[in-house]
């Protein structure tokens, strides 16, 4: 059986808004960490590109972990998937104009402002 690319992204994108940044309670997902998501159909390997909100961010390791696990309990049914493979980048360094609108409302929530709209106002495009 051939794995589902589609049915695969949205159980990938399920597993990653479950794993919380511990310094920033908001999800990967939502803060917009992931860069992008890869499913190799025919070999059944997934592939995460993310990264951090800074290079060198005390947490990565715990991070990383914590999305390989998330990923695993989602997609441990599928028996297509023989590999996942979490890979962080640091090019684009990340800012707050990747954060979803869930995760800008949960950022005004906690912090009392909109990260990306001052973000958007401090840097030039």
């Amino acid at each position: 059986m051939v794995l589902d690319k589609a049915q695969v992204v949205e159980r990938v994108k399920k597993a990653l808004s479950t794993v919380y940044d511990p310094e920033i309670p908001i999800s990967v997902w939502d803060l917009g960490l992931v860069y992008g998501i890869d499913v190799d159909e025919e070999r059944g390997i997934v592939r995460i590109r993310m990264t951090l909100t800074a290079p060198a961010c005390p947490v990565s390791s715990l991070i990383i972990y914590q999305v390989q696990e998330a990923l695993y309990r989602e997609l441990a049914d599928l028996k297509e998937i023989n590999e996942v493979n979490v890979d962080i980048v640091l090019d684009p360094p990340w800012d707050p104009s990747r954060m979803t609108e869930e995760g800008r409302r949960r950022f005004r929530e906690l912090f009392g402002y909109d990260i990306a709209e001052l973000y958007s106002r401090r840097v030039p495009k």
